[in-house]
């Protein structure tokens, strides 16, 4: 539960509703889809975290026992260069703090070092490289400094945004036009044309972590545990966040006369050095937690997994550092509406399809049956053909081509805004006509 608070307390879940609104819900409309969408991907997670309970394995491991003993290395990487870009995102947002931090207490800093490029000041790269550095340094520090940040950052970050509420009603007196503010669908078409990517895209949100969760259940003391944990953590948390980012956007606009959804923006205008240095010390705390938690554990451990011979845990970090800076965050941050319709709803079928394949192997192929020592053999029955099984790569690439296919193939564009829930089913029902249930590899006695 401490795990999914620490998480969810982060800039992309405060901000969250900023492109549901600018598509035109309303906050009722914005908030109900932001819980409804968490509630349905919770439902992967808890499938996929038995596993990892059960066995004690991660999920480079347990993805051997559907796509193979090699052929498992294909959906850790699509998972992991997902989580590399989500990494970047992070550290963008790291880094904007740092910069607010630096500019209220060295004046002039913003264009101390010139006006730099692609739009962006040079201290702005100075600081995101800074805020970059710090997330790569506690990689190879190592990770028991992570367990003391992840143990304080989750409580310290709620009270502090709880803070931002208080102020925010007290200065608006009230709350503002937002939450006055009419659904701008006049009927029920035009919202559903809304309402389907969007859904797509909280689920999208978490798709990353529905499919590694092994990584974290494996240390759980039992099922009954990961289950309550995640159930009772994940979606409230998400809820309560983003709706504290509706009310203290909605201040906003009566205090200032716009309305800003980035805190770090909205906290750059106190005059207080004070209080924006513990506000940004606080976005940082919030931004390192979830970003080394959510989004380098699980890359590390597939680079490894692939490559052990070449690449450790820590050279994993460091790739998949690099490779967050590659995509470029500043970019896909530049519009709200751009980064749910675009970023979430992109990746979601890809992950999805992984998932369909995993959750049908398990659950359906084998009743939650795996050999743990196979599983760590090249030569068990999870070898299948050459360490790779052709049904889980056929289903988990017909679902990427149903969810993804519309962007190249016009008469599937209408099924790009289901994609995590088209290839999911696609790929569920396909591995599950392929393999047979009971089909599954057995060892002979």
């Amino acid at each position: 539960a401490a795990l999914w608070i620490s998480m969810a307390h982060c800039i992309p879940t405060y901000m969250m509703a900023s492109g549901l609104l600018a598509a035109g819900m309303s906050w009722k409309e914005a908030l109900f889809t932001i819980l409804l969408g968490n509630t349905i991907v919770l439902v992967p997670i808890l499938l996929n975290s038995h596993p990892g309970t059960k066995y004690g394995i991660p999920f480079p491991v347990f993805a051997r026992a559907a796509f193979g003993t090699f052929g498992s290395n294909l959906p850790a990487l699509m998972r992991a260069l997902v989580a590399c870009g989500w990494f970047g995102i992070q550290a963008w947002i790291g880094g904007e703090a740092v910069q607010t931090l630096f500019a209220s207490v060295i004046p002039g800093w913003a264009t101390f070092l010139g006006t730099g490029f692609l739009g962006h000041t040079t201290t702005e790269w100075l600081s995101f490289l800074l805020f970059w550095g710090l997330n790569i340094a506690i990689i190879y520090k190592g990770m028991n400094l992570l367990r003391l940040v992840e143990n304080w950052a989750a409580p310290f970050v709620l009270v502090m945004t709880a803070a931002l509420v208080a102020w925010a009603y007290n200065a608006a007196n009230g709350m503002g036009p937002l939450l006055a503010q009419p659904s701008k669908f006049t009927d029920f078409p035009s919202f559903w044309k809304v309402f389907v990517p969007s859904l797509t895209g909280m689920v999208g949100f978490w798709a990353t972590l529905s499919l590694n969760m092994p990584d974290f259940t494996r240390f759980g003391r039992s099922q009954r545990e990961q289950v309550i944990g995640q159930a009772v953590a994940l979606p409230t948390t998400m809820f309560v966040f983003a709706a504290m980012g509706v009310l203290i956007t909605s201040a906003t606009a009566i205090i200032y006369g716009e309305t800003i959804w980035d805190p770090i923006k909205l906290v750059a205008k106190f005059d207080n050095p004070v209080v924006v240095a513990i506000s940004m010390f606080t976005v940082v705390v919030a931004t390192l937690s979830v970003n080394i938690a959510a989004n380098v554990v699980s890359p590390a451990n597939d680079f490894a997994n692939a490559f052990p011979r070449l690449i450790s845990f820590k050279t994993g970090g460091l790739i998949t550092g690099l490779l967050g800076i590659v995509m470029q965050p500043w970019r896909l941050l530049e519009d709200p509406t751009g980064y749910i319709f675009t970023w979430l709803v992109g990746y979601s079928g890809g992950l999805g399809s992984i998932g369909g394949v995993l959750i049908a192997d398990y659950w359906i192929i084998r009743r939650t049956k795996l050999d743990l020592e196979d599983l760590y053999l090249t030569t068990g029955i999870y070898r299948y053909r050459s360490g790779w099984n052709p049904a889980a790569v056929a289903a988990m690439l017909i679902g990427c081509a149903l969810s993804w296919g519309g962007l190249v193939w016009s008469p599937l564009k209408p099924l790009y805004d289901y994609g995590w829930f088209i290839g999911f089913g696609a790929a569920f029902l396909i591995y599950v006509v392929l393999m047979r249930p009971g089909s599954g590899p057995k060892k002979e006695e």
